[in-house]
């Protein structure tokens, strides 16, 4: 499971990203409206949590214009008013379930496992591109009756390459994603997970390759 976290606040988007780490999900943060519609947007999550109060634009913006733009990944808002209109805006703005900080880590990650089942039905298991398919439930790479299982980090990398194989994806925007906006990852240690992917195709046999656009990032490119 991907979690998207949207908090203002530092301190507690770092903590709901370790509750989320400790249970082996891939979880991102983002730390204003903004850049929260944008990630959500991209179609890579399959929960947000979001705040209510954020800058650029509320948690109610966010999603009032993702269900705008037809997008239905569950979302779970955050705040710390404990009113009925506040809940019910939110609600009617078109998000799926309401937490009042504070909230046990527990209640947050049955409320996060709800959403995600609730979403199971139109969730996709696989991600196809010319020869290779990755399942997101099993992390595993096939080629035809060939597979192979990716290492957590290999994973996060493919997962983000095969969304959008036809754009070119930065380096930066590897490293914010997989590693964290915090992390000391640099170019080599994208370029050490791009080599032991690459070696998985080959070990599968594929004729897909992941190519390197120089000083911007990575693309997949199907065989002939």
């Amino acid at each position: 499971m991907r979690v998207l976290i949207v908090e203002d606040e530092r301190r507690l988007a770092d903590a709901l990203c370790q509750i989320m780490r400790e249970q082996k999900y891939g979880v991102d943060a983002v730390y204003d409206g903004r850049d929260g519609l944008d990630y959500a947007m991209s179609g890579q999550y399959d929960v947000v949590v979001l705040d209510v109060m954020l800058p650029e634009r509320s948690g109610f913006e966010v999603v009032r214009a993702l269900r705008a733009q037809n997008n239905a990944v569950p979302v779970l808002l955050l705040t710390a008013r404990d009113e009925i209109s506040d809940k019910v805006t939110g609600l009617d703005c078109g998000a799926d379930d309401y937490m009042t900080k504070p909230f046990s880590p527990e209640e947050l990650l049955a409320r996060v496992r709800a959403l995600s089942r609730r979403q199971g039905e139109v969730q996709h298991e696989e991600l196809r591109y010319a020869d290779l398919c990755l399942n997101l439930s099993t992390r595993t790479l096939s080629r035809g009756e060939k597979s192979v299982s990716l290492g957590y980090k290999e994973f996060e990398v493919l997962h983000i390459l095969l969304s959008n194989p036809r754009a070119i994806t930065p380096k930066e925007e590897l490293i914010t994603r997989v590693w964290g906006a915090d992390s000391d990852a640099e170019d080599n240690n994208v370029e050490a997970y791009i080599s032991f992917l690459r070696k998985k195709f080959f070990y599968l046999g594929s004729q897909t390759a992941i190519s390197a656009v120089r000083k911007v990032g990575y693309r997949l490119e199907a065989g002939v």
